[in-house]
């Protein structure tokens, strides 16, 4: 890497970006998690592959701090207090009883398994229990690119459920992995201090997110920029702030900025429609080079001799101490099936959270970290393998999964309303059957909630009136008072409709 100058690092940068955007594009059909595609091409690239070195995981863990915040804030922005309402109670126990089991049953397990089963490999009780914690929760990046890639519709709000523990419980998984770094490096740390330190993590990232969210979506609507452009680097300028302010002051950063981006995203804000689009692009760029980076950072061939154990810990972690976990906790719960219960411990994917966090007890220079990251990067490909590629299967094999339809897309016409706005926007194609009463907008079978607004005729577009004569082919764009009254605009005018 030192001998590359920076037009050599923009220009591998760039074709490994065009290679993963290609890749993503072709993953889907074939069913392969997008993500996954991202660790492989990374690891490709790498020093086993195409000869790129690089072994710096301060860089990568700065790299994916920073993309794990994106992510998070983003998720918090198109999360929904309507969406999360019914299922907040199972999610917030999930988010802390869920991750503190998996933890402890797993790194019962990895303590079981290196020293009674495999003699290569041994870890201490607290070392099984830290490499516990670096996997203990599940991906938020992993999470939401799967299901809305996929496009999942699931019943008794698992959507919610999975997408609210997923961007809530990284900050337990955060806590219990430093501490039991300071156990290691500090014998004398006491359970009494990790306890402290985990509430008041809690707490004042609870605090400063939810304060901080609120202040923020203040400045940005009293701050009066010139440049429209700019309220999006403002928005990021302040996600950046809550996180490391949080962090300055010992609280737990990470759900900070899951918080704010829940309050902000259900609040009213200048410029918030292409703001949401400004992060929803910058989340996938940001993912991209997470996983890459990540990818880039581990040797295939070093994957070899932790193969066993990897598997045994990632096969236990599917089977057993996820579902377990999901199970105990959800014992209070009583409207969550049973099949419910299921799908959410099939859900417990891996993906850049562990191998991020894996990078701290090798930064701290924890005796086995190497191999401690080996194991986690192993058990993420496992996971978006096994669990990854099968959640639209899984969800219909238990009968969970649900047919909507479709949202209309605008292909001809760029304009959208804002949220507040529930009128409904359609394209229609002029065909011989519509112009069957005339040519004229005015013969047209229309309802009275539906107006033609614009028509494309080539590549002109204009204003109609009532008299203004269509041909075949023109496009139409239908404004609707609602989806309601779109649907009845297509079967009056003989165009199929999905319900």
């Amino acid at each position: 890497m030192r001998s590359l100058t920076a037009e050599n690092l923009l220009l591998i940068g760039s074709i490994l970006l065009f290679i993963s955007l290609l890749a993503g594009k072709t993953s889907y059909k074939v069913g392969i998690p997008t993500l996954l595609l991202f660790l492989v091409i990374g690891m490709l690239a790498g020093s086993d592959g195409v000869g790129i070195h690089f072994n710096n995981p301060k860089a990568a863990q700065f790299i994916g701090v920073i993309a794990l915040n994106i992510i998070l804030f983003s998720g918090g922005m198109d999360t929904k207090y309507a969406e999360i309402k019914p299922i907040i109670i199972p999610g917030f126990i999930l988010s802390i009883v869920g991750v503190l089991l998996t933890a402890f049953f797993t790194g019962c397990f990895i303590y079981w398994i290196t020293n009674d089963w495999i003699v290569s490999i041994t870890f201490s009780f607290v070392e099984s229990l830290l490499l516990a914690s670096v996997m203990s929760s599940t991906d938020s990046a992993s999470v939401f690119s799967l299901l809305r890639s996929k496009g999942l519709s699931l019943k008794e709000n698992l959507r919610p459920l999975l997408e609210f523990e997923s961007g809530s419980n990284d900050p337990m998984a955060y806590m219990l992995t430093i501490s039991f770094i300071a156990v290691i490096q500090n014998p004398t740390n006491s359970l009494g201090h990790m306890v402290l330190f985990f509430f008041m993590q809690l707490f004042i990232g609870s605090l400063i997110g939810f304060v901080l969210g609120k202040l923020s979506v203040r400045l940005i609507n009293k701050i009066n920029l010139d440049n429209d452009s700019l309220y999006s680097v403002l928005l990021l300028t302040c996600m950046f702030f809550i996180f490391s302010f949080t962090d300055f002051i010992k609280g737990n950063g990470y759900l900070a900025v899951y918080l704010a981006g829940l309050v902000m995203g259900n609040s009213k804000f200048i410029h918030k429609r292409s703001v949401v689009k400004f992060f929803d692009g910058l989340t996938w760029l940001v993912q991209i080079v997470m996983f890459l980076t990540l990818g880039l950072l581990v040797n295939p061939s070093e994957l070899l001799p932790i193969s066993g154990v990897a598997l045994l810990i990632g096969i236990f972690m599917i089977l057993v101490g996820r579902p377990l976990s999901v199970f105990l906790s959800l014992l209070p719960i009583r409207h969550i099936s049973l099949k419910a219960r299921i799908y959410v411990s099939w859900v417990g994917l891996r993906g850049a959270v562990p191998i991020i966090f894996a990078t701290y007890p090798w930064i701290a220079n924890i005796s086995q970290a190497k191999m401690i990251f080996n194991i986690v990067f192993f058990i993420t490909i496992l996971s978006l393998i096994v669990q990854g590629s099968s959640l639209s299967w899984m969800a219909k094999f238990l009968g969970l999964s649900k047919e909507t339809r479709e949202e209309t897309k605008l292909t001809e016409f760029d304009v959208e309303f804002s949220d507040e706005i529930k009128s409904a926007m359609s394209e229609l194609v002029v065909k011989n059957v519509h112009l069957k009463n005339g040519h004229k907008i005015m013969n047209m079978d229309l309802p009275e909630k539906t107006l033609v607004v614009m028509v494309k005729r080539n590549n002109h577009y204009f204003i109609p009136k009532g008299n203004t004569e269509l041909n075949e082919g023109d496009i139409l764009l239908l404004i609707s008072d609602d989806e309601a009254a779109l649907r009845e605009t297509y079967k009056q005018m003989g165009e199929k409709v999905q319900e």
